[in-house]
């Protein structure tokens, strides 16, 4: 299988890794996807955060592990304006006809993230393919609370 894993550095990304690897299994392929938002209008096309050169660096780093663990995984870093990532993400996976896009979630409600925004929620929009969205452990691990409905499989 043809897996795209998008990643922001962040450590929720990094906790979607392993479902991706296993959707991977030991006949497929993986692109790690780390989209480099630049500020519109700049020349060379300055990165919006100052510690992305930093975070495409653990990326890197991520996606070299992954080769010596015998995974056929490869590092896609798209560029592009500020809050087009979903976009980025969704284009990649229709150029490559990947099969699935595995990625994490922040762990905002929906007010949040509808006021600051979501790559995750913008990709299950835009996507070519399934999204798998992984929430973090904390969330994994939270408990249901008073008033919240949980669904029994």
């Amino acid at each position: 299988m043809k897996v795209i894993w998008a990643t922001d550095g962040s450590g929720n990304a990094d906790e979607a890794l392993p479902f991706a690897k296993e959707l991977v299994g030991s006949d497929g392929s993986l692109i790690a996807v780390h989209c480099k938002e630049i500020l519109a209008g700049s020349a060379p096309g300055f990165p919006l955060r100052p510690e992305d050169v930093a975070l495409e660096t653990k990326v890197r780093s991520q996606v070299t592990e992954l080769c010596a663990e015998g995974l056929d995984a490869k590092l896609a870093v798209p560029r592009g304006p500020i809050a087009e990532a979903a976009f980025m993400i969704a284009d990649l996976a229709g150029e490559t006809d990947a099969e699935v896009i595995v990625v994490g979630t922040r762990g905002h409600g929906p007010l949040a993230g509808a006021i600051v925004g979501s790559v995750t929620q913008q990709l299950l929009h835009v996507a070519p393919c399934p999204v798998v969205a992984v929430p973090g452990s904390k969330a994994r691990g939270a408990k249901a609370k008073p008033g919240r409905r949980t669904v029994h499989a």
